[in-house]
């Protein structure tokens, strides 16, 4: 790379360059998502969650992050969702992507993130900086019919927009709280509140739960669904099957867990959509500390660290599990220990099971006998996000 290729922290001034450089990664924006974007890119410079790699005084390289909480077991947890990594054609393949990557992680770190996660355009950069896949975005297919057929008349179902968006965020939390739920983000209240307000966001509220879905390429979408009973849950899904005359089939985001595959009558298409993300470690002790635990595990065990990248995650630690709570400390004990580099780490933090991580050789050393405690103190329902970001 040339001498004067730095690290800066992207301005208004430099927006258009950005612009010019997202154009020709991921296609030219429509003149009012243009502006739609520029808009956003100002909370992005003001919060210091967006970077850049100049040569000379053009920006040639971008990235940034949304301030995310994840949840994991039930536990939310602060998560960097790094997006728009974008890199001029001309300067791709000489080490300017690693290093605008290497930017938004020293300031998502800087900004006390535990955890970061993005949806990879390919996997090698990322898996070099230490990420690993976390989970994925499921997307199934149902015939409108059966959703329309599913009742739920009895339950309460009202209309509702911007102003909801603080009780939809607010029933989320106890759904997931209450489900463990691995893997979905939490966006701010703000951005909800201007999602619910787009003309093709149809959002329905009851006690106990909502929906929100909408028309994508003649098809109804569910980008969400969240219902505290059986009941709400069967109205939700009417609500949207009722649409059955014009669209044949639905097409919703959900966990392979949700309990629509076992409300809906048939079986949804065979054909489903996985998006993979991936996941990385930030700050060990911080991200152990946030995260939830099997309820009923108990575990001590000694890891050893390596991480190339984040040298504060490497070196000998104690992890403890129990009351569903975890914690990671230094310790300078000697011996054998379970070793991880931070893609070994990442992978057991998301609930892959250790004989998978040794298998691909990403764990090494340790007790075998130790292994399914850590497996039962790291499991639970299968990692997944609704979003795309």
């Amino acid at each position: 790379m040339a001498d004067d290729m730095r690290l800066v922290d992207v301005q208004t001034e430099h927006l258009d360059d950005v612009l010019r450089v997202r154009s020709r990664s991921f296609g030219l924006l429509e003149a009012g998502r243009r502006e739609e974007w520029k808009a956003d890119a100002q909370a992005w410079i003001a919060d210091r969650r967006i970077v850049g790699v100049v040569d000379g005084d053009e920006v040639v390289a971008a990235a940034r992050y949304w301030p995310f909480e994840q949840w994991w077991s039930g536990r939310k947890v602060p998560m960097a969702g790094v997006a728009g990594v974008v890199v001029a054609p001309e300067y791709r393949g000489r080490g300017v992507g690693s290093m605008v990557m290497r930017g938004i992680l020293a300031r998502a770190v800087e900004h006390g993130y535990p955890l970061s996660g993005l949806y990879p355009a390919t996997t090698v950069i990322y898996r070099h900086l230490g990420y690993e896949f976390g989970g994925g975005r499921y997307r199934y297919t149902f015939p409108a019919a059966d959703l329309r057929s599913l009742g739920g008349k009895e339950v309460s179902v009202r209309r509702a927009g911007p102003d909801d968006a603080g009780r939809l965020l607010e029933l989320a939390g106890q759904l997931h709280s209450t489900g463990r739920s691995n893997g979905p983000v939490v966006w701010p209240e703000t951005k909800v509140a201007e999602w619910l307000g787009e003309e093709n966001s149809f959002c329905y509220l009851a006690e106990d739960g909502f929906v929100v879905y909408g028309w994508q390429s003649g098809k109804l979408r569910v980008e969400e669904l969240i219902a505290g009973s059986e009941a709400t849950a069967r109205a939700l899904w009417a609500v949207v099957g009722s649409g059955s005359s014009i669209s044949t089939d639905v097409d919703a985001y959900l966990s392979p867990e949700d309990p629509a595959h076992l409300l809906v009558p048939t079986e949804a298409d065979k054909h489903a959509l996985i998006e993979r993300w991936m996941l990385r470690v930030l700050d060990a002790p911080a991200a152990i500390s946030a995260r939830g635990f099997a309820l009923g595990a108990s575990l001590e065990v000694d890891l050893d660290l390596d991480d190339s990248e984040l040298s504060a995650n490497t070196g000998r630690w104690h992890l403890s599990v129990s009351g569903g709570s975890g914690s990671l400390t230094r310790v300078e004990s000697a011996g054998d220990a379970l070793r991880l580099g931070s893609r070994g780490l990442t992978a057991l933090y998301a609930g892959t099971p250790l004989a998978a991580v040794r298998k691909a050789g990403l764990a090494w050393g340790g007790a075998a006998a130790d292994d399914g405690a850590i497996d039962t103190a790291f499991s639970g329902s299968t990692s997944y996000m609704l979003d795309y970001f």
